[in-house]
This record gives structure tokens, C-alpha cells and sequence, in this order.
């Protein structure tokens, strides 16, 4: 049997192990193991996975994830949320749609501190969907709003996304950060316009809130200031090369900690379900990336990325073109596949094809974040609509018909950042030469 069929079926294995609903990390696993005895002997692939497995576990640099998945963790668990929600409400709340486009704000700003979509997803689901309702909001628009917002974790820093990325591609953590930060502005800029707009043209599904007292609205400031102040420590360290990532995420955890202690918000079970909670998360990434290392290894013997790379050459597209090609299997994947797995799977088939067309591996981590945002709402895999659809027991069609104004925002952004790379790149160009 050839090279190229057993690469095949082992392609169409996997995808039969996903649909058969083995947990992915598993799924790669096997998969890899399988084609690796195939290809070499079965003694060989029982080494690769030990040496695989034990490798990724026992790895320091990948210590980055369960540092800053703990301090998002403690930041959702310890209030920092509420108090940045009803910061944003007192500025805004008495626009139309304002209740929601405080939310986009508060979760913009808690992104500072938190890496995990769903959890996003999850805190202001329990927090934004009580008030909204209380102001007569639309179900489908709170509910789309919140699972929305928490995509914008995957591309403002400290995102588990990108440091994975960063971990697969050997990129630097601190440009990729950098380069996350424009892009993820102006996709919460469009969010925001998205709820003005649906909210003008149709005022019943957002009623106006109260309009705030300037005095309360500069009394809320300082846990904005905080949760800034934890941003900059974090970024800035980063940035001038005074932290490693885990390091980082180190700093930002203690820094988080002790904001939540000082402000008496944390308590020794929320502390222990903050670390129940990270653990999981922790585990499942890390097992996702174990999976996909044993499976890369597979592919390096096949040569499989390479194959790929010059098969795409071969077309003689022009280089959009095949970008665009490349985006459209990350969406059409990630919609079928729970999006990081799909990008631990598909980044390293993909990153030599755009190496060799001459894309910046930080621009390209980026545009793979903002499709990885699009997918984790996209049926039929959507992880956010499902979160929210569990918090508030709306049934998940409700939460869909939330989200689907705001793809056209995210779209549009996806289409700018492809056509003009230099938003992405400014930054870390800027501050890290």
C-alpha cells in the first residue's frame, strides 16, 4: 500500500473517530498511531506515543496555558466581570442597545485578564442576561450578544489561541499578543455598531436604560483602572522582554488574586473551583496538543504539508486566492470540528503553504484567530451558543438567531485584515523589532 493511500484512509479514520464522538485529542492520537505503525512498524509507534505524550506533559514552555487559563479563571469567579459590566452600563446604558453594547465593552475589558471564550461566554451570560431582561431586552439579542463577546477572548491577549498557535508554530507569544490587540478592537467596534444599528432599527428588542449620574459613572472607574493595570503588567512585561509567557501568566495570576482578595471576592470555593475548572481546561488543551504531535509526526513521515504546499503551488492561483481557499477550509472544518482542535489539526498542513507564498507567520496566526471566533459561533459545532443556550435554558436556536448580525461585522474585519496586514503587524513591528 502507498505512501499517499495510507495518509488517506488515515485522514478519513480520523474523521470517522471525530463523528463517532471519541474526544479529539484521543481521535489524533489513535489516528497518528495507527498510521505511524502502518507506515514504519508498531514497536516504533508505541515509542512515538510514549515519548509524544510524556514530552508534551512534562514540557515547561507549556506551562503558559495553565498559567493564564488560572487567571482567567480567577478574574470570572472573583467579580472582576460584574464590576467592568456595571462600569460600561453606566456610560452607555441609556443609548439604544447600550445594555448590550456595555456588555461588548465589559467583555472587551475582561479579556484583559481572561484567555477562555466559553468562559467569557459563561460569566456574562450569568451576569448581562438577568439585567437585560430585567430591562425588557430580546432573548436572541442578549443571548447572541453574550455568546458573541466571548469569541473576542481568542484574539485580545492573553489568548489560549494564540499562545497555542505561538507553541505550534514557534512564535514569539509577545508579538503575537501585539499583533492581537488592533484586530480585536475593531471586531468589539463592530459588534457595537452591529447592536446600535439592530437596536435603531428595531427599539422594542432594546429598550433605553437609565441614564447614570457622571459622579457614578467616574465612582465605577477603578476596577476598570485595575483590571488595566493587570493588562499593562502582563502585555508590557511581555513586550520589553522582562517575562517569559510563563512568567506572564504567572505575574497575572498573583496580580488577579490578590485583586480579588483585597476587594473580598474570593473565597476558598470559588478559589477551588477556579482551580477544578483550569485544570480541565488545561488538560483538554493539552491533550489536544499531544494528539496533534503524535499525528504531526505521522504526517513529517509521509511528508504530508510539504505534498500539500506543492500541490497548491501547483494550481497557479494567485496568492489571495489560495489564502481565501485556506479560510474557507479553517471554517468549514472548525464548523464540524470544535474549533482549537481544528487549528492544532490544520495549522501545521497549512503554515508551510503560506511560509512559501510569503505571509508573516504573526499576521497569519491572526486571520487563523479571527476564523477560529467566526466558527466557535457557527452551527453546527458553535461551543458559545451552546454555553449560553446551558446558562440561560434558552433553547440553542434562540441563541443562533443572536449571532447571525454579527457575522456580517466579523466578515467584513476577516476581509480587511486578509486585504491589508499591516493593522495586524504595526504593532509588534513597533514595539518588538
Amino acid at each position: 500500500m502507498s505512501v499517499a493511500t495510507i495518509s488517506l484512509l488515515v485522514i478519513l479514520l480520523l474523521f470517522a473517530l471525530f463523528f463517532m464522538g471519541l474526544e479529539i485529542g484521543f481521535a489524533m492520537a489513535l489516528a497518528g498511531f495507527i498510521g505511524f505503525a502502518a507506515i514504519v512498524n508498531v514497536d516504533a509507534a508505541f515509542s512515538l506515543v510514549a515519548k509524544d505524550v510524556f514530552s508534551v506533559f512534562s514540557s515547561y514552555g507549556f506551562t503558559v496555558i495553565p498559567m493564564f487559563v488560572l487567571m482567567g479563571q480567577l478574574g470570572a469567579s472573583g467579580g472582576i466581570a460584574r464590576s467592568l459590566y456595571d462600569s460600561a452600563y453606566k456610560f452607555l446604558g441609556h443609548i439604544p442597545g447600550g445594555l448590550a453594547v456595555g456588555t461588548v465593552i465589559a467583555a472587551t475589558a475582561f479579556k484583559a485578564i481572561c484567555g477562555s471564550s466559553p468562559a467569557t461566554a459563561a460569566t456574562f451570560a450569568t451576569i448581562a442576561v438577568p439585567e437585560m431582561d430585567r430591562y425588557g431586552y430580546d432573548r436572541s439579542l442578549s443571548c447572541g450578544t453574550v455568546a458573541t463577546v466571548g469569541t473576542l477572548g481568542i484574539l485580545i491577549p492573553p489568548s489560549v489561541v494564540l499562545i497555542v498557535y505561538g507553541i505550534l508554530t514557534e512564535t514569539s507569544i509577545g508579538k503575537l499578543f501585539l499583533a492581537g490587540i488592533v484586530p480585536g478592537l475593531m471586531i468589539a467596534f463592530s459588534f457595537a455598531l452591529t447592536l446600535v444599528g439592530w437596536s435603531i432599527i428595531d427599539p422594542k428588542l432594546a429598550p433605553r436604560g437609565q441614564k447614570s449620574t457622571w459622579a457614578e459613572r467616574f465612582s465605577s472607574l477603578p476596577s476598570v483602572l485595575l483590571v488595566g493595570f493587570v493588562f499593562l503588567l502582563v502585555v508590557g512585561g511581555l513586550m520589553v522582554g522582562f517575562f517569559t509567557p510563563t512568567e506572564a501568566g504567572s505575574v497575572g495570576t498573583m496580580a488577579v488574586l490578590i485583586l480579588t482578595a483585597a476587594k473580598k471576592d474570593m473565597d476558598l470555593k470559588k478559589f477551588v473551583k477556579s482551580i477544578m475548572e483550569t485544570l480541565r481546561i488545561a488538560c483538554m488543551v493539552l491533550m489536544l496538543i499531544a494528539g496533534a504531535t503524535i499525528l504531526g509526526h505521522f504526517f513529517a513521515v509521509t511528508r504530508t504539508p510539504f505534498l500539500v504546499a506543492s500541490w497548491m503551488e501547483s494550481l497557479q492561483l494567485d496568492r489571495n486566492i489560495i489564502m481565501l481557499i485556506i479560510v474557507a477550509v479553517y471554517l468549514v472544518g472548525g464548523s464540524f470540528i470544535e474549533d482549537l482542535a481544528f487549528l492544532i489539526l490544520a495549522t501545521p498542513i497549512f503554515l508551510p503553504v503560506v511560509l512559501k507564498l510569503g505571509y508573516d507567520p504573526i499576521w497569519f496566526g491572526v486571520i487563523v484567530s479571527v476564523v477560529t471566533m467566526i466558527g466557535i459561533i457557527l452551527p453546527p459545532v458553535a461551543i458559545n451558543a451552546f454555553v449560553v443556550s446551558g446558562v440561560t435554558k434558552e433553547p440553542v436556536n434562540v441563541v443562533y438567531r443572536g449571532v447571525y448580525p454579527f457575522l456580517i461585522g466579523m466578515v467584513i474585519c476577516l476581509l480587511i485584515l486578509l486585504l491589508f496586514p499591516e493593522i495586524s503587524l504595526w504593532l509588534p513591528k513597533t514595539f518588538m523589532k
